[in-house]
């Protein structure tokens, strides 16, 4: 496993986290 890969695996779960977290809390992501 490369870091490129272990990078794109992270960033893509933050991003799905951060999108997450916006549909729960949207008052916080105006």
């Amino acid at each position: 496993m490369s870091l490129l890969t272990l990078l794109a695996g992270i960033s893509a779960a933050g991003l799905l986290i951060y999108l997450i977290a916006a549909l729960l809390f949207p008052e916080d992501f105006s």
